[in-house]
């Protein structure tokens, strides 16, 4: 039987009325594995009215720091204890590789959970007695209603560091999933109840961005909305969030670059390169998609690339060998097909070897001479990396900073002057120096340009999923002017 993803409102799974029925397909193989009953604007206001009534009742946000820590440590607890089955049907609706999921997804989706827990518990409030004879301190209450809109290339991860973001500052919140990945919120929800997540604090509404996802962003009761996903869906929802004057943040595309110097160790910049374009299936908004080589070191370095590259293995995402898998669906399959149109193709640049169904691209390597090119400047989001060349750091710098995008860069360099110097002039929210992929919640993360609007991690997220609210009391009397004495 096909699974329906329905609505998860109030502590449950709403009956299935007349909405539009919407296929999920596996681009593992292409065949039908569930659908969804896409949400309209009633059914998204029900969500919200659940929310706005749970707020009220005041059994989460009021509850003490101590017992929000508590149950968002049981919920990590119990992703750890189901995670074969979300990583399950994670690879069955997004075709990631099956222990990418495991290790990396799925443990992270509980670490995030854990992150905030430590973290309420930790972080203080300022206060003030530097004005006489006043004390002047600041609270932070939870800003009420936060509709969380997730991407379907990372579906577990990067939904659940909204989600314990903003539960563990009291508030209520509203997912609404990727309509091509609902598969693993549907134990998901039901594991925040069972650890303790009172009815009506988290909600779930399924369906397109243009249907489920407009009326939700829309909706005037909400408070706060965190989007992350494309950067022209993001444009749409700053307007819906500008025009009712509600609290916005959003992590948007890339084209990150990364520079390789010859003062790097290439052994390690290699391996490393590999992985921040190819895990993920390359759809990742922090793929370094342009890889930028020193002219007097690329041709020996692009062709190992092209080597390691053509030796990737393309299968399967649930046999545990494979290292790429199918990317997302066939309108993504024909994406990043048509960037190999024309250009420079070390390899790939197909449909992968051995595969009659399933929307599998062979890992591919272009060269360009030119940066302003479409293959240099649109995100691919797929196993797609171009290589460009430059002559000395202060090239590499200025094609890097050529670009709409600005989420993050990678630099490879053992030279420190060399490192402080770019990590000063590369215009992205995060510099990976000698890394790839690494984060620390603690800190904010978020993109310049057109890669993002404000941060989330820590004290960001504190300072998004609440508002501040200055008490100021005297700490003795003081003259107070007397008005209409005669």
């Amino acid at each position: 039987m096909i699974e329906t993803c329905t609505s998860y409102i109030a502590g449950q799974w709403v009956a299935v009325a007349q909405q539009e029925r919407l296929p999920v397909i596996s681009p593992i193989d292409e065949t039908q594995v569930a659908e969804i009953a896409e949400a309209g604007e009633a059914e998204v206001g029900r969500a919200v009215a659940a929310a706005r009534a749970a707020f009220a009742k005041g059994e989460w946000c009021n509850a003490p720091v101590g017992h929000r820590q508590q149950v968002l440590r049981r919920i990590a607890q119990l992703i750890r204890d189901n995670a074969d089955d979300l990583a399950e049907r994670e690879c069955r609706n997004a075709g990631l590789p099956m222990k990418q999921i495991r290790e990396r997804h799925v443990m992270r989706a509980a670490a995030n959970f854990e992150f905030f827990a430590d973290f309420i518990g930790q972080v203080p409030n300022e206060s003030y007695e530097q004005e006489a004879p006043f004390l002047t301190i600041v609270r932070r209450e939870p800003v009420g209603i936060a509709a969380l809109v997730a991407p379907w290339n990372a579906p577990l991860a990067l939904a659940t560091m909204e989600m314990a973001g903003a539960l563990a500052f009291g508030n209520c919140c509203i997912l609404k999933p990727s309509e091509l990945t609902p598969l693993e919120f549907v134990p998901l929800l039901e594991l925040m109840s069972e650890a303790g997540i009172p009815d009506g604090v988290v909600s779930l509404v399924n369906g397109r961005g243009p249907v489920t996802g407009a009326a939700l962003v829309g909706h005037p009761d909400i408070d706060v909305i965190a989007f992350i996903g494309g950067t022209e869906t993001g444009r749409h929802i700053a307007r819906a969030a500008g025009g009712n004057l509600k609290k916005y943040v959003a992590e948007l595309g890339g084209k990150s670059a990364n520079i390789i110097t010859k003062q790097a160790n290439l052994e390690r910049a290699l391996d490393a390169a590999l992985v921040s374009i190819f895990s993920n299936n390359g759809q990742q908004c922090l793929a370094g998609s342009r890889i930028l080589v020193d002219e007097e070191i690329a041709e020996d370095f692009i062709a190992k690339f092209v080597t390691r590259a053509e030796n990737l293995k393309v299968g399967d995402p649930r046999d545990p060998e494979t290292e790429i898998g199918p990317v997302i669906s066939k309108a993504q399959y024909d994406r990043v097909l048509s960037f190999a149109e024309g250009a420079d193709i070390l390899t790939g640049g197909k449909r992968a070897e051995g595969f009659d169904k399933g929307y599998y691209v062979a890992p591919t390597v272009a060269r360009a001479s030119d940066n302003s090119i479409p293959l240099c400047q649109e995100e691919i989001f797929g196993p797609f990396a171009t290589f460009l060349t430059f002559s000395g750091i202060d090239e590499a710098l200025e094609i890097a900073n050529q670009s709409e995008f600005g989420l993050v860069a990678y630099l490879w360099c053992d030279d420190m002057p060399t490192v402080m110097r770019a990590q000063d002039a590369l215009k992205a929210g995060t510099i990976w120096v000698n890394t790839p992929l690494a984060r620390d919640l603690r800190a904010p993360f978020g993109g310049y340009k057109n890669s993002g609007v404000g941060r989330t991690g820590g004290l960001s997220s504190r300072n998004l999923f609440t508002e501040e609210k200055v008490v100021t009391i005297p700490l003795r009397d003081f003259p107070i002017a007397k008005l209409g004495m005669g």
